[in-house]
């Protein structure tokens, strides 16, 4: 469902009603516009809006849209078991997330971005928590100043706020399924302490889409009683490569210092 929103440019309110049907597909595609209207939180004309903005003449035109693309994916397969299913949808979120890499430049500016900024904050609460908490640990090897940030409560913001006031200009946010409040709170005060936020989520018309500057998506599995986070993480290393290609000679000059100091600590069996 997700390639219907591919290549437009979505208000924020039409993201909200994107997010809606992505959340409650099949459902939706047996509702009204009205019905639909009132589940996403918006106007009936918003709906038809937001359907003739997808290339269609009217609301009924993408419900039948709707039902052909999920009566396809009701199909039977041959794809095994529930498990066997569950890692193959896997392995398609991975070649969705390769697909999207075509644009190199893209997630090499976002990498230079991120290494520019001095301290580098990374949030990630909840469930995304320990995404942020693997990718800062590999981060930490290149960047001089890496804060993870994977407490909730009122102190957040003000180290949100300590972060700016110390030199950072960006943070990267994990926001996944089911989207702390807190999370997106957080996105807002980032924002406000000037910092540019840069999201990994799990789709383009995710709620972290309002209040973030660059959004990075790579789907989340849903066959298992709890999410796989896959093509997340994967585009977490991804972004880090670009991040070590943006100051190439500093990166190295780090990775070797750590080696060496590794070494002398024998810190590792192998």
């Amino acid at each position: 469902m997700l390639d219907l929103f591919d290549g437009v440019r979505l208000t924020p309110t039409q993201r909200r009603i994107a997010h809606c049907l992505v959340q409650h597909a099949p459902a939706v595609a047996y509702l009204s516009a009205a019905e639909v209207a009132e589940l996403a939180g918006v106007s009936q004309p918003s709906v038809t809006r937001f359907a003739v903005a997808l290339g269609h003449n009217g609301y009924p035109a993408l419900r039948r849209r709707l039902r052909d693309l999920t009566a396809a994916a009701g199909r039977p397969t041959d794809a095994g078991n529930e498990l066997q299913q569950a890692v193959r949808a896997e392995m398609g979120n991975l070649d969705r997330l390769a697909g999207q890499l075509a644009d190199r430049d893209r997630i090499a500016s976002t990498g230079r971005l991120l290494a520019a900024s001095r301290p580098l904050p990374v949030l990630g609460l909840r469930a995304a928590a320990p995404l942020a908490a693997y990718f800062a640990y590999f981060a930490a090897k290149v960047h001089p100043d890496v804060r993870v940030l994977d407490d909730g409560g009122t102190m957040l913001t003000d180290r949100l706020e300590q972060a700016a006031e110390a030199g950072a200009s960006a943070v990267l946010a994990f926001v996944l399924p089911r989207y702390p409040r807190e999370t997106l709170d957080a996105l807002r005060e980032a924002r406000a302490a000037g910092l540019t936020v840069v999201a990994i989520t799990d789709s383009p018309v995710s709620p972290a889409t309002e209040h973030a500057d660059v959004v990075l998506p790579a789907a989340v599995g849903a066959q298992l009683v709890f999410d796989l986070h896959t093509a997340p993480m994967t585009l977490a290393m991804v972004l880090l490569q670009a991040i070590c290609d943006a100051a190439p000679a500093d990166t190295q000059r780090r990775l070797e210092a750590f080696e060496a100091s590794a070494a002398r600590r024998q810190l590792f069996l192998g």
